[in-house]
């Protein structure tokens, strides 16, 4: 934070009407083990109380509030060889993020730690979890309703709602958001005053507005940043694209990483990917044609479902889409919510679920529940194999393939195919039958034995069953 927000922020502070369980104001008791077990019960507290952090404050009287000064000098203490904030880290589990500032206010010298709140579990201090009874700090424990709420809480963090910059001027928000695109998405007019804009930005959750000042939410910036990398936590969520030479990684041809919101830039993603992907030449009777080989609609909609879908508090980590000659495979951060089997015909879940609604509204992804049944569905008006859904510890992925003929597809890559076509017929009220699977892989009637023993093989493999002994087909979930 610049000098300028710590002060602004320290006024807010004092303008309480005392401490509270996430604020603790000090002078100089400066002891280390009761530093690390504050930062404990400020974080389990921070977390109960729903706060974006907690502040322990060196400078400030406890009782009055009153600006005295501090002789604190938190980066030249030491705990034996370890500087006090690195030995602080190691004691405490799981890691917090603390930040410390020191700085001058009111001619004063004041030190600040800003403290994260728990987010997993209680965050302990040398095995012993703290919290904070009023301005009191009492051992967790001892307090078992409060741990409860802890452990409740931790899957209650919405990431849309955090701040991701705060104690800004109008003018400063203005600057940082792409406001003319709420606007234009939403399909609203651009009020002619400043006032009207802020207002409707308000109204839509992307900022917030506190002792007349401004703090830009993580639904703000990620959709409308005129550049994500001004946002700390935010910048390295943009998303990447990188082209291949060849089936492997080996030789790069070119990387690009976008900086603008996924709602200004979405259309630009999409129309870059598919400019990078191969295309064929279809001669009509007058002109050449240029045909792409994927999809535009599955792309698009694949790409939504990436960056809405991410988990968020993965950090380092954000979308990736990598072309290579005979596939393109776009991953986004985050194990999938529901089993990729079911993701034709399950209800969606999102974890960010205010990024996906606002999403919809603003036409960049498709209706709730309609969107991977409509890439299947492109994929076989297409021919192309069927898409893989992988699902791996802290990632998901899906890869589409180039175009392959029957006799060219692996056993995966056909009982994949024969699933999801089966899949899409029950969902659209149908039955999957040898001709509907010959039409999916265009194949002649007179090859119809070859697709006879393709969905043996799938009954065998469970993936799908018969329906009532009668030659159609429904998925292994499907009655």
């Amino acid at each position: 934070m610049e000098v300028e927000e710590l002060r602004i922020l320290i006024e807010e502070l004092r303008a309480l009407p005392q401490e509270s369980e996430w604020v603790e104001f000090k002078e100089n008791n400066t002891n280390p083990q009761r530093i690390g077990a504050y930062i404990s019960g400020l974080a389990n507290s921070a977390n109960i109380e729903n706060k974006e952090y907690a502040y322990l404050i060196y400078g400030i009287k406890d009782d009055t509030q009153e600006v005295v000064g501090t002789t604190f000098k938190p980066r030249e203490e030491k705990i034996g060889n370890q500087e006090l904030e690195n030995w602080l880290v190691t004691q405490l589990n799981p890691p917090v993020g603390v930040q410390i500032f020191e700085f001058s206010y009111k001619e004063r010298p004041l030190v600040l730690f800003q403290i994260e709140p728990a987010l997993n579990r209680p965050v302990h201090f040398k095995g012993v979890a703290y919290v904070r009874v009023g301005s009191y700090l009492k051992n967790l424990k001892d307090h078992p309703d409060k741990e409860s709420k802890i452990w409740q809480k931790t899957k209650q963090v919405v990431f849309e709602k955090e701040l991701a910059m705060r104690n800004l001027f109008a003018d400063k928000v203005l600057e940082l958001l792409d406001y003319p695109s709420v606007f234009k998405l939403l399909n609203t007019p651009l009020p002619t005053d400043k006032s009207g804009i802020l207002e409707k930005l308000l109204e839509e959750k992307l900022i917030e507005k506190r002792f007349n000042k401004y703090h830009i939410t993580n639904l703000g910036a990620i959709l409308f940043a005129n550049d994500l990398h001004k946002f700390e936590k935010l910048a390295r969520k943009t998303p990447r694209v990188i082209v291949y030479k060849g089936n492997n990684k080996l030789h790069t041809i070119k990387e690009q990483e976008g900086h603008l919101g996924y709602a200004v830039a979405f259309e630009r993603l999409v129309d870059y990917v598919n400019d990078k992907l191969p295309s064929n030449e279809e001669i009509g009777r007058v002109f050449r044609e240029k045909v792409n080989v994927y999809p535009e609609l599955a792309i698009r909609e694949l790409l939504a479902n990436a960056l809405i879908h991410q988990d968020f508090s993965i950090r380092g980590a954000g979308v990736m889409i990598e072309i290579f000659d005979n596939r393109i495979e776009i991953t986004n951060p985050g194990k999938p919510l529901i089993d990729t089997k079911r993701f034709l015909d399950h209800s969606p879940e999102s974890r960010n679920e205010q990024l996906a609604s606002l999403m919809r509204r603003m036409g960049i992804c498709e209706e709730r529940g309609s969107g991977i049944d409509k890439v299947i569905a492109q994929i076989e008006v297409y021919q192309l194999p069927a898409p893989d859904f992988i699902s791996g510890d802290n990632f998901t992925r899906v890869v589409l393939y180039s175009p392959k003929t029957l006799r060219q597809m692996s056993k995966q890559d056909k009982l994949r195919a024969v699933y999801q076509h089966c899949s899409l017929k029950y969902i659209s009220g149908e039955y999957m039958t040898n001709q509907s699977l010959r039409e999916r892989f265009d194949v002649d009637k007179k090859n119809y034995p070859v697709i006879s023993r393709l969905i043996k093989e799938a009954v065998n493999e469970g993936v799908i069953k018969e329906y009532d002994n009668s030659r159609m087909y429904v998925p292994f979930w499907g009655s």
